[in-house]
């Protein structure tokens, strides 16, 4: 008895999706995405939905099964609406500016920290201790924010640093006084 399945993604209105062998292309009006998958797994478009089909039946190509329509569907969704993350600067003096595209913060250091976005990605500052960064692909937008809360992440003690919006920080408790 054979339980290859299949793990269905729905295309919505206005994206197209392309397969040539085991590279997928997706179009959207954001943009534009295309990954090369493993050939574990075997990708089809059917009746408007792409289904990813494990080849056999051991565990890596389980995984990649898992795996491959996870990464087709945030692909499909970041090309018709896209991907962001906020961040939240939390200190005396830190704040975060826009200069034409790139991203300039003063973190207390001695100069300033300027971070030119990759291809693909936009930062937003609502206010001088706000941070949003926005894009198609979430690899992208997840990896370029981890680089900047890198660049003062937050302290245990007085909580000062540059956070994801909503993270909760543990705290330590300093010397207590005897």
């Amino acid at each position: 008895m054979s339980r290859i399945g299949k793990l269905p993604v729905a295309i919505p209105e206005g994206v197209t999706v392309t397969i040539e062998d085991q590279t997928v292309t997706v179009k959207g009006s954001k943009g534009e995405l295309k990954r090369t998958f493993s050939p574990l797994v075997s990708i089809k478009n059917e009746n408007g939905e792409i289904h990813v089909i494990r080849t056999n039946e051991d565990q890596d190509s389980n995984a990649q099964q898992g795996l491959t329509r996870t990464l087709i569907a945030n692909m499909v969704e970041g090309v018709s609406q896209g991907f962001s993350k906020n961040l939240e600067l939390e200190g005396v003096g830190y704040r975060a500016a826009l200069k034409g595209r790139d991203l300039d913060l003063s973190l207390g250091y001695s100069h300033p920290v300027v971070m030119t976005p990759p291809e693909g990605i936009t930062f937003e500052v609502p206010d001088n201790t706000h941070i949003t960064v926005r894009g198609i692909s979430k690899e992208l937008v997840g990896q370029i924010s981890a680089e900047i809360r890198a660049k003062r992440p937050p302290e245990p003690y007085k909580g000062k640093g540059i956070h994801y919006e909503g993270e909760r920080i543990r705290r330590k408790l300093g010397k207590a006084a005897k």
